[in-house]
């Protein structure tokens, strides 16, 4: 099985990237939003620099990106990933690749911690990111309705061991 190719995700990209959140959102358990944004806004919401998709026989098949947590500048090193995997590409490595190198370009950038909101029902997604290094901080009950549904949220963080 072919590693996938992971590099910066481009405006080039956004068709394949919005198809693959679409697929997410359609799924009910990898977020809250209930519609793709368009690439100007998506763009604005998300770090420059810390944006990758993953490639497998040139097919963009994965991506992940940083958001931060708030505008205020004590929490300038806090961000929250997001990473999404096409179905069919799942159980390659897809999603492990690109929150490793997610987390590199985290710490080499000094983002001292990363955080992650993920519904408990999203098992795989859990894993992952135990398996890269997050600890569950807790549950936030009832964080949010989906679709008329109150949702509990997972709230897993990594902090860097690059910075005191």
């Amino acid at each position: 099985m072919d590693a996938p190719e992971i590099q910066p995700l481009t405006a080039d990209h956004w068709p394949a990237v919005r198809a693959i959140l679409e697929d997410g959102i359609a799924m009910g358990d990898a977020t809250f939003e209930t519609a793709a944004p368009g690439w100007a806004a998506w763009d604005r919401d998300h770090l420059p620099g810390h944006r990758l998709v993953a490639a497998l026989d040139g097919q963009v098949v994965g991506w992940a990106a940083l958001s931060p947590v708030s505008e205020r500048c004590v929490y300038a090193g806090v961000a929250e990933d997001s990473v999404y995997v096409a179905a069919a590409a799942t159980g390659r490595g897809v999603g492990r690749a690109l929150l490793e190198r997610l987390v590199a370009g985290a710490d080499a950038a000094g983002i001292w911690t990363i955080q992650a909101g993920i519904f408990p029902e999203n098992q795989a997604s859990l894993a992952l990111h135990r398996r890269c290094g997050f600890r569950t901080v807790g549950v936030r009950e009832r964080l949010g309705k989906l679709g008329g549904r109150w949702r509990d949220v997972v709230l897993l963080e990594r902090r860097s061991p690059l910075v005191d």
